[in-house]
C-alpha cells in the first residue's frame, strides 16, 4: 500500500546543488513554522543500528545510495524515514541551517530557526557524530562549513583532529622528500 508524499504549502523539491534532491521554500517561511513531517516507519533501536550497518555496507562507496534515513524519535525508537512518501528526506545537511528537527507529541518536525525567502533551499544539521568522520563529506558551501557533515558540538575537537591529520602529512611529505633527495645523491 503506497501512500502519496509528504506535502507543506511551504516547499517544493528539485534538484540541490548542495546534494542531488533538494526542498525548497515555495513562499517566505516565517521563523518557528512546523514546514514539514518527517514520517517513515518506527523501528527499535536495535531494528535501527542493523538497518543502517546493512545499508551503508550495502553502498559502500556510493555518492548517491548510501543514504540512511533514520532519525532518533525517543530512547526506545527511531524513525526508519526511508520510505517513498517521506518528503522531508531530501531536506540536505548544512553548516549553517535554517530548519531544525524537533520531536512534537512523538512526531518529527522540521522547524524553521530564521526566516527563510522563498526559493532557498531548506537544510539543517544532520548531527553525525565524529565516529566515520571522513565518510561524510560536506558539500553544503556555507561560509562557516567544517568539510564534514557532523553536530556543531564537534566542531572544535573536528578542527582540532583535522588539523592534527594535516600536521602528520606535512611531517610525511617532507621525510618522503627528504628520502628522494638522499636517493639521488
Amino acid at each position: 500500500m503506497s501512500r502519496e508524499p509528504t506535502t507543506s504549502k511551504y516547499i517544493d523539491v528539485q534538484q540541490s546543488e548542495i546534494h542531488g534532491t533538494g526542498v525548497f521554500a515555495r513562499t517566505d517561511i516565517p521563523k518557528g513554522k512546523k514546514v514539514i513531517e518527517y514520517i517513515g516507519e518506527k523501528i527499535t533501536k536495535k531494528e535501527s543500528e542493523k538497518r543502517s550497518i546493512t545499508l551503508i555496507e550495502k553502498n559502500q562507496g556510493s555518492l548517491t545510495d548510501g543514504a540512511v534515513y533514520v532519525f532518533e524519535l525517543n530512547k526506545r525508537y527511531d524513525l526508519d524515514g526511508n520510505v517513498p512518501e517521506n518528503t522531508a528526506r531530501f531536506i540536505n545537511h548544512s553548516c549553517d541551517p535554517n530548519c531544525e528537527p524537533d520531536v512534537i507529541k512523538n512526531r518529527i518536525w522540521l522547524l524553521s530557526t530564521r526566516k527563510i525567502k522563498k526559493g532557498e533551499e531548506l537544510s539543517y544539521n544532520y548531527g553525525f557524530d565524529l565516529e566515520c568522520y571522513e565518510e561524510h563529506q560536506c558539500r553544503c558551501g556555507a561560509k562557516k562549513c567544517v568539510g564534514y557533515i557532523t553536530a556543531e558540538e564537534n566542531w572544535r575537537k573536528l578542527k582540532k583532529l583535522i588539523a592534527k591529520k594535516k600536521k602528520k602529512e606535512k611531517k610525511a611529505a617532507k621525510a618522503e622528500e627528504k628520502a628522494r633527495k638522499k636517493s639521488k645523491k
